[in-house]
């Protein structure tokens, strides 16, 4: 088991800055991949930004450039610096781990999300 717990939301002005954490606790060494999600209102929950543990990440096309994920391994902590924040940005975030297993042939993977946290740009 994983369990992950957000912080950081809040509110910010268009054009500002906020820092999400995602603090992770349990089975951590066998984490594959960590990622941030968001959900709008009557949509699917989408992806933000990615991190595969042994390298490379990948980002939404909108948030390319202003956003940046990144990690602390000695705190098991992922980040998501979020720049040049917009309006269209409002929702909350769920942090997202992954862990393979399995043979090549038949791979499975368990998937634990966090409970979210908020962020809202207004003016």
């Amino acid at each position: 088991q994983v369990q992950l717990v957000e912080s950081g939301g809040g509110l910010v002005q268009p054009g500002g800055s906020l820092r999400l954490s995602c603090d992770a606790s349990g089975r951590v060494r066998h984490i594959d991949a960590m990622g941030w999600y968001r959900q709008f209102p009557g949509k699917e929950r989408e992806l933000v930004a990615k991190m595969i543990m042994r390298g490379g990440s990948e980002y939404a096309g909108s948030v390319k450039g202003r956003f940046t994920i990144s990690r602390d391994n000695a705190k098991s902590t992922l980040y998501l610096q979020m720049n040049s924040l917009k309006p269209e940005a409002t929702s909350t975030y769920y942090c997202h781990a992954l862990i393979s297993y399995g043979p090549v042939e038949a791979p499975r993977a368990d998937t634990y999300w966090g409970q979210g946290t908020h962020v809202t740009v207004s003016s």
